[in-house]
């Protein structure tokens, strides 16, 4: 049987918990302080899950669409949200030339019927 997962947030009132003691299971010794949990523990179990999904696909949307059942726009918010959640303020503000590859792919998306016309839009938008 597996050691249960170490929850990050307090069941009560949903703020960050730490950890007051570590002990190691070999030897016995023990630390006692206040520990942070690290970031990742911040993250709610479908971001985790989502993560997960998207480290084994190596980051390719298509795949996490695939696996998850969701479209293009909603892998995208969902890792704009694990971005947030994990501390990132925001991204770093895409040069030109990426900004247009992302243009395209969108509009590539479209072309091949993977999102519709107001999901593009949005994105499109949303690029600006």
């Amino acid at each position: 049987m597996s050691d249960p997962a170490v929850i990050g947030r307090c069941p009560i009132c949903a703020q960050q918990l730490r950890v007051a003691r570590l002990e190691c299971s070999s030897c016995g010794t023990r630390l006692e302080g206040s520990f942070s949990l690290g970031r990742f523990h911040s993250l709610s179990a479908e971001q985790l899950e989502f993560l997960d999904v998207f480290v084994r696909a190596r980051g390719n949307f298509r795949d996490v669409e695939r696996e998850l059942g969701i479209s293009y726009p909603t892998v995208r918010s969902r890792l704009d949200a694990v971005i947030r959640a994990l501390g990132s303020r925001g991204a770093v503000e895409p040069d030109r030339e990426a900004e247009a590859e992302r243009r395209k792919e969108i509009l590539r998306e479209l072309a091949e019927g993977r999102i519709g016309p107001d999901d593009a839009a949005a994105l499109l938008e949303g690029s600006r």
